[in-house]
């Protein structure tokens, strides 16, 4: 573990977010780490605030994202990003009609699973700062070019949301990093930039956090 790691993660394990700041500021660690590692905390079962830049433990939440430095999909190990599946209880839970909307619209059932487990974490009410609704995190207008009549319904919600990686996989000749990218960023931002990934932060670290979890829900699916 490097030398930012020890102290945050065994030596800095303070009873708050200030006094972690102000400690490392105080020995001149922000300014030389700060576009290098974001800092994720949890509080444990005692009151103790945890803090580290390499989160081992799927308790530890993002609370301080520094410029340049990878999104949550941190990437450590040999290259793979850190990725904590959902309990076996929430995907079987959508896992029929995941498994029926798929099957119809001709997509990989695991990446269905993987664009939820990353953007919703398979919570069917949740709603993002940008308005993004339900499991597949539809975007209003998403949800009304697919005929969505209830976007907070699982189904509904489901098989636009499946519609849409059909259509990206078809518009990107089934590159699923690019297809991925664009259910993140939007299709011209894609083609924007050339048929590649964006160049932006939040859709950097996106990717490879979804494929990762495709590999996993492969496995899942081949054990």
């Amino acid at each position: 573990m490097d030398p930012l790691s020890l102290l945050l993660d065994a030596g800095c394990r303070m009873k708050s977010k200030i006094a972690v700041v102000s400690f490392l500021a105080g020995l001149g660690l922000l300014g030389a780490h700060s576009a290098l590692a974001d800092i994720y905390s949890f509080k444990d079962e005692k009151g103790v605030v945890h803090f580290t830049n390499l989160p081992d433990d799927k308790r530890y939440k993002l609370v301080r994202r520094e410029a340049g430095s990878p999104s949550a999909a941190t990437k450590v190990g040999f290259g793979e990003p850190v990725t904590y599946m959902p309990s076996a209880e929430n995907i079987a839970r959508f896992t029929p009609i995941i498994d029926a909307a798929a099957r119809a619209h001709g997509v990989d059932s695991a990446l269905v699973h993987a664009v939820i487990s990353a953007e919703s974490g398979y919570n069917q009410a949740a709603v993002s700062r940008t308005g993004a609704r339900g499991l597949m995190q539809l975007m209003p207008a998403t949800a009304e070019r697919y005929g969505v009549q209830n976007i907070m319904d699982p189904r509904e919600n489901i098989i636009a949301g499946v519609k849409y990686l059909r259509d990206l996989l078809q518009m990107f000749q089934g590159n699923m990093e690019l297809a991925v990218a664009a259910y993140n960023a939007g299709e011209n931002a894609v083609i924007r930039y050339g048929n590649r990934v964006p160049p932006y932060a939040e859709t950097m670290g996106y990717v490879p956090k979804v494929l990762a979890f495709y590999r996993k829900f492969q496995q899942r699916h081949a054990s």
